[in-house]
């Protein structure tokens, strides 16, 4: 392995985006910066309307706060870089900066799952144990899981940037993404990347089954807990409960594994490309949606705030 930083001084990565369909350029411009400003300004809604309701003062909505400042930072650090290919004739990047792109995409990455998978445990806790659940989801607790969600994120993160970092990279190399995604970086070294990728491998795997027996854990006892509940009803509720957590799960977890377990060929660039701006810029639109649609109190206040906003006059 190849000191950091070695032979690396003045390479530039070239990024194709979607340069591929020169038609398209302007449109998918309008359309990434409609679905950016729309994340950008639903999640920082969600993150003011939870500060200002004292009714959402709860675990599952301060959990929720830090999904959607995750969800903010990872799509800031993914879209403008986006928008700029789309527009700019130099499509380039410097190795230095290409990799703090990805330092801070793969540690909003990591802890959007582990976020995830600690709001699946605080449900567990409020339908099985409902009378105890002040108590054990204390404000103590709460924010060590969240500290402890961000800290590892960075960790995995500053593991996988130091792989990067050891390896020496091409000059002037294209790459066809448009976001320093792992697998892209790799594909630009010049030095033997084969122990870079186990890392890759190792910490990808480890986090995505950790996070993912943690809420499958979670759901598994709460479904035998509901199901044996003689009231009438009881599943139908905690289903409705769970609902859009189970749901941003689902488009999270699922598309990580189409990216990381079925695109692999050449043939699906594309839709390694198309997948990717659907997880980092959709799906981050898409959660407060999810979350806030069927909740009386979100939608009381984010009324409120713009009547008081926009309606009221001065």
């Amino acid at each position: 392995m190849q000191h950091p930083g070695n032979q690396s001084t003045g390479v530039l990565f070239v990024f194709l985006g979607f340069s591929e369909y020169p038609n398209l350029q302007v449109p998918l411009f309008l359309i990434f910066l409609i679905i950016y400003t729309i994340s950008v300004l639903e999640n920082l809604g969600m993150i003011l309307v939870i500060r200002i309701n004292t009714k959402l003062h709860t675990p599952m909505y301060f959990f929720l706060s830090h999904l959607s400042f995750i969800d903010l930072c990872y799509t800031t650090v993914i879209a403008p870089k986006l928008l700029d290919l789309l527009i700019r004739e130099d499509r380039s990047m410097s190795v230095k900066g290409c990799i703090i792109q990805f330092y801070f995409g793969c540690a909003c990455v990591v802890a959007q799952t582990f976020m995830l998978a600690v709001m699946a445990y605080d449900r567990f806790v409020a339908i099985c144990n409902p009378l105890l659940y002040t108590v054990a989801m204390s404000p103590r607790l709460c924010a060590l899981l969240v500290t402890v969600t961000y800290l590892w994120g960075g960790l995995c993160a500053t593991i996988l940037t130091y792989f990067l970092l050891a390896l020496s990279y091409c000059r002037s190399t294209i790459i066809n993404h448009f976001c320093c995604e792992y697998s892209a970086i790799i594909s630009a070294a010049c030095s033997d990347s084969s122990f870079s990728q186990l890392a890759c491998l190792f910490v990808c795997m480890f986090n995505e089954i950790c996070s993912l027996m943690i809420i499958i854990v979670s759901y598994v006892v709460i479904f035998v807990t509901v199901i044996r509940i003689p009231t009438k009803g009881a599943l139908q509720k905690a289903l409705s409960t769970c609902a859009p957590h189970l749901t941003a799960i689902s488009f999270c977890h699922g598309i990580i594994l189409l990216l990381y377990c079925v695109f692999k060929s050449k043939s699906s660039l594309l839709l390694v490309k198309i997948v990717t701006v659907f997880y980092s810029m959709v799906i981050p639109m898409l959660n407060p949606l999810i979350y806030s649609l069927r909740n009386k109190d979100v939608k009381e206040t984010m009324r409120k705030l713009i009547h008081i906003k926009v309606l009221s006059p001065s």
